[in-house]
């Protein structure tokens, strides 16, 4: 086996990979970069110009992971792409809403080279994209040099996976993005933990130490205090979520708090992309492996929804609460828009629960001290930061520590770290290397082929 790194950097961006098993050439993930533009943000899909691409695999339908597959599918059309029936239905929705904002974005900010492909290229391609459900093992690739592969449930987001591979008796084990603690919705990530000659790993939180009182029911009663503590004093919430994932898994948690009596029944507001993607999330609700199995949150959660066609600005209500994307508050966002004129009075509070970019305005708002000038938007003046910021841990990622007791279980031959930025890479190539003496432990360069 060889492994090349497509990404066009070390860290959380534009996750693609190339696995060449002997005759047989696959490639994991086909993500776009979130913080850069135009070509840019894509995979270095030039070096696999003179390749055939056999299969892609598609581990979850988050941008960085997904947001370049019909570009990748354009110029490989004889490649097989597998995902989780889940995934199919998430990534097709995004790569649309992808589409959407690519078009605006090329108008507004004059980028030539958007759109990088059309809404009739994500439906002409997504006809071909091939269900795979999770612990069924597959043959892909060519006859003469097939592979083996199997699906594992993740727990990062709903249909993610993580993907083993076995081809001439060796075998290689690609986490994607995973969690091994059960959250509000998804359950833990269901891994096995019998020996890989190499594990493909992730190690976003690998400079992140999480405080050793942690417990997700006592993050859960920070948070609702918080709330609470806010529409008390008369103001509103603002939580910027991601609208895949997060969304989802904090209204669940404000339903439950409202029903056990330990929130008080305030207005509670979706905004963005999320209603479209929390329908699909309740589309799957029944048939697949999770938590709150059969609960729909459209159904049962009592939601102020605004009318598709209005178009006017959301405004804040004292003692609401307001559940908007983008979690970032990337400009022209439904949270980045809210936050306008919101982050100035004193009542208010802004909760963060998920990660948030140092460069984004969400990152901007965590690093700044009361008083401090915001830019939200290029495009208006900066505003005082006045309101309480809180932020709170509910991740959709392993810790560190987790994934080195996953790394020590599988004893590979070698290890080959991915999806982090230096410090998270450095932490794990050191901390591996002690806990793993007999291992390799490698930090593939963009564009480096490795002999696994």
């Amino acid at each position: 086996m060889k492994f090349t790194n497509l990404s066009r950097g070390n860290e959380i961006g534009s996750n693609s990979y190339l696995l060449e098993c002997g005759r047989t050439n696959i490639v994991l993930d086909s993500g776009m970069h979130p913080k850069r533009d135009g070509l840019d943000s894509t995979p270095d899909f030039p070096l696999l110009r003179d390749r055939m691409i056999d299969t892609i695999f598609v581990t979850h339908s988050h941008l960085d992971h997904v947001g370049t597959l019909p570009l990748l599918q354009k110029e490989h059309p004889e490649a097989d792409v597998y995902m989780s029936p889940e995934t199919i239905d998430l990534a097709d929705a995004l790569l649309h809403n992808s589409v959407n904002v690519m078009r605006s974005r090329a108008i507004e900010e004059e980028i030539l080279e958007y759109p990088l492909f059309e809404h009739y290229d994500v439906e002409e391609e997504s006809k071909l994209w091939l269900p795979a459900r999770t612990r069924n093992r597959f043959s892909v690739g060519r006859d003469e040099d097939p592979v083996t592969a199997e699906f594992f449930d993740a727990g990062h987001i709903l249909g993610s996976v993580g993907v083993r591979l076995e081809h001439d008796g060796k075998s290689l084990f690609y986490t994607g993005d995973v969690h091994f603690e059960d959250q509000t919705i998804s359950m833990a990530a269901d891994f096995p933990r019998d020996h890989v000659d190499t594990l493909v790993m992730e190690t976003t939180r690998g400079a992140s130490e999480r405080r050793p009182d942690y417990t997700r029911s006592s993050e859960i009663t920070r948070l609702i205090d918080a709330i609470e503590e806010t529409l008390e004093r008369g103001g509103a919430v603002l939580i910027p979520v991601f609208a895949m994932g997060k969304t989802q898994e904090l209204l669940t948690i404000l339903h439950g708090c409202k029903q056990r009596g330990l929130l008080r029944d305030a207005p509670l507001h979706m905004g963005g992309l999320s209603t479209k993607m929390t329908t699909i999330f309740d589309r799957h609700a029944a048939t697949t492996r999770r938590k709150n199995k059969g609960f729909r949150i459209l159904r049962e959660v009592d939601l102020q929804m605004r009318r598709r066609r209005d178009r006017s600005p959301l405004r804040p209500q004292a003692g609401g609460i307001y559940a908007l994307s983008s979690g970032m508050m990337t400009e022209k966002t439904t949270s980045n828009q809210f936050a306008r004129g919101f982050l100035k009075n004193p009542k208010n509070s802004i909760i963060f629960v998920g990660y948030a970019d140092p460069a984004s305005p969400a990152g901007a708002i965590l690093e700044a001290d009361r008083g401090d000038q915001i830019q939200l938007d290029h495009r208006y003046p900066a505003e005082p930061l006045n309101c309480d910021v809180h932020r709170f841990d509910f991740s959709g990622h392993a810790t560190r520590e987790e994934l080195v007791h996953f790394a020590t279980d599988v004893r590979p031959k070698k290890v080959v770290l991915v999806h982090g930025d230096t410090p998270a890479l450095d932490w794990f190539q050191q901390t591996l290397s002690r806990e793993l003496p007999d291992s390799e432990i490698l930090i593939p360069q963009p564009g480096q082929a490795l002999e696994l």
